[in-house]
């Protein structure tokens, strides 16, 4: 009997704000984080900043997406924190702010958003 070796599952498309907050943390990765601002005089994007960036003009969608990136804070740092905003600004580079965007990501995708 020939071996042959499992079929790879095909991943299906994110949801639309898993998405667009993956693509979002693409961005951050790229054209680097900042703080204070939605971006930068060199391009660096915040958190609002990348997802806005990333959608396009699509409010409703931006609004989603920021709204998980809050849950996915909460979860990991208590109710205490009060906005995204504040999450980003509280950091000193973007590595918490970037790993806030795949957590958020993948708390879209398991929710179906």
């Amino acid at each position: 009997m020939k071996y042959e070796p499992a079929r790879q599952p095909q991943q299906l498309p994110a949801t639309p704000v898993a998405a667009l907050l993956e693509r979002a943390q693409a961005r951050m990765e790229a054209d680097g984080w900042c703080a204070g601002a939605l971006t930068d005089e060199n391009g660096a994007v915040c958190l609002l900043g990348a997802i806005r960036k990333e959608a396009g003009g699509e409010r409703g969608l931006e609004a989603d997406a920021a709204c998980v990136v809050l849950d996915a804070i909460r979860c990991r740092f208590g109710d205490h924190i009060d906005s995204v905003p504040s999450l980003n600004d509280a950091h000193g580079s973007g590595r918490i702010p970037v790993r806030m965007l795949g957590e958020a990501a993948t708390m879209a995708d398991a929710q179906g958003l």
